[in-house]
């Protein structure tokens, strides 16, 4: 045991990050690289830090590195100092200057190309000291994110139902249904959703948060799609029946819009998506709902008790104003 002056002596922050990249990576080269560290300058942090502690972290080979049965005891105290860390700098960023340094935003890609416009708008005249990160991925991807701090803001469609994340509702916005020219509900308005249960729909793959709220929306209209359950992740597929299987799907909105000109199936976009997908060509006519119509809720998302909370709490603010010329219903902030 390493004692310095009657005390014991305390690890860096670099040993335990050092430590931390090699629990995950399970090799040197590429520990270093994460962490932009030289890979000798690692492998001393390392060594300094089990001769600190006094036990032995690593196991090492020629080929390959393993945690010990302390190392895979010390790799989930070292985290959770380095996010406390992590933590204690951001709290001291947001009370130096609001509204500054980097804020890294996740968009879902059913949102992105259709809001980003307005939100990069707004950052750039309001708060032009903020330095804006954007990352679209699907929703699993984005709230795995968020929960281990590789992101600090969400923008999608929720309610998320995930313990720890504060939403921030923005506005509620209609689906519309997309035909090809020659489909009988092609530009009709007041269309019943029951009329989805005989409809060959055109759905997202798996992992769209899009996709699973298309399903819902089936549901409640009383059809049934074999091979189209509820993905875990939750953003698809064509059924010229009740009950047909999902036989078509698509990576993204573009795509589905082009299958349907096509004449493969019908889909549901989100108005906000209408403008941008459907002028692309002129094979297509949009209908309408009946009212209530089928709606998705879009919102940004944070961890609860974030240090910035109070930042975004002013930016939803901002947005929802930003946001009223737009095709949605803006959400009171309250």
């Amino acid at each position: 045991m390493a004692i310095s002056n009657g005390k014991r002596r305390q690890p860096s922050l670099a040993q335990l990050r050092a430590f931390a990249a090699v629990a995950e990576h399970l090799h040197f080269r590429d520990a270093a690289a994460a962490i932009g560290m030289s890979q000798p300058a690692l492998s001393g942090a390392v060594s300094a830090l089990e001769e600190t502690v006094g036990v032995t972290l690593l196991e090492r080979t020629t080929r390959k590195v393993l945690l010990s049965p302390a190392g895979e005891r010390l790799a989930v105290r070292a985290k959770a100092v380095l996010d406390a860390v992590g933590e204690l700098m951001e709290e001291a960023e947001a009370v130096r200057a609001p509204f500054t340094g980097a804020l890294r935003l996740g968009v879902i890609p059913t949102v992105a190309p259709y809001l980003l416009p307005t939100v990069l708008r707004l950052v750039h005249e309001r708060y032009p000291d903020l330095d804006l990160q954007v990352h679209e991925e699907q929703t699993a991807s984005l709230i795995d994110g968020l929960g281990n701090g590789r992101l600090d803001l969400l923008l999608l469609a929720v309610p998320l139902g995930v313990p720890g994340i504060t939403e921030l509702p923005l506005f509620d916005e209609d689906f519309v249904l997309v035909t090809p020219l020659d489909h009988g509900l092609g530009g009709r308005d007041g269309i019943p959703r029951e009329a989805l249960k005989e409809l060959n729909l055109l759905l997202l793959d798996e992992g769209h948060c899009l996709r699973d709220q298309a399903l819902d929306i089936c549901r409640e209209a009383g059809r049934g799609l074999r091979g189209a359950g509820r993905s875990p992740s939750a953003e698809g597929g064509g059924g010229r029946r009740a009950g047909a299987p999902v036989t078509t799907t698509a990576a993204g909105l573009s795509t589905l819009v082009q299958l349907v000109a096509g004449g493969l199936g019908c889909t549901l976009l989100p108005r906000t998506a209408l403008r941008l997908e459907t002028t692309r060509g002129s094979q297509l006519l949009t209908g309408n709902f009946a009212e209530p119509a089928p709606s998705r809720r879009v919102a940004l998302a944070m961890r609860a008790g974030a240090a910035r909370g109070a930042e975004y709490e002013e930016l939803a603010g901002a947005l929802r104003e930003a946001m009223r010329g737009l095709p949605v219903r803006v959400l009171d902030g309250g």
